[in-house]
């Protein structure tokens, strides 16, 4: 497993957050055996910062799930740093509700998916985002956490008041 090197900040007003030691083990996770060592900070924010920097960094007025900074060093300066993780917990407890997926499945999904940016996957072309996604699955498959990309199977859920 690599060594991974991980500061985790909160600044959400949320509840029910992941432990640092969820979100260390959903990034050991991803990195599987891209890297030896890895370093990289993941910020929990709400979604005042999150639509901030997404309109600040992609020109998205609203805020958004998972945002991934990688870090910009020059091809010969050799350090495991990774970047940085944005998550925006607003977003991934509604998104977790609307698609009826247990909310720390979600929360692995985007630590993941944004871990997978870090390394330099992404799924801009049809092409790259069926390597990321497969990966995706792979990845938490591993974890127990099923494919997020198929619909949740309501017939499993209480009925609603």
């Amino acid at each position: 497993m690599p060594e991974l090197h991980l500061d985790v900040q909160r600044a959400s007003s949320a509840t029910n957050l992941p432990s640092d030691e969820q979100i260390h083990h959903w990034v050991q996770a991803a990195l599987g055996a891209h890297r030896e060592e890895a370093e990289l900070s993941v910020r929990i924010v709400d979604e005042d910062e999150s639509q901030q920097l997404n309109r600040d960094y992609r020109g998205k007025d609203k805020p958004t799930n998972v945002l991934s900074f990688p870090a910009d060093l020059p091809a010969d300066v050799e350090l495991p740093l990774l970047g940085d993780l944005v998550i925006c917990a607003p977003v991934v407890t509604r998104e977790a509700r609307e698609q009826h997926k247990a909310t720390s499945a979600h929360w692995a999904h985007m630590v993941v998916h944004g871990t997978l940016h870090l390394l330099g996957y992404d799924h801009i072309e049809d092409a790259d985002a069926e390597l990321m996604e497969g990966l995706e699955v792979k990845v938490l498959a591993g974890l127990g956490i099923a494919d997020p990309y198929q619909p949740a199977d309501r017939s499993t859920e209480a009925p609603r008041a």
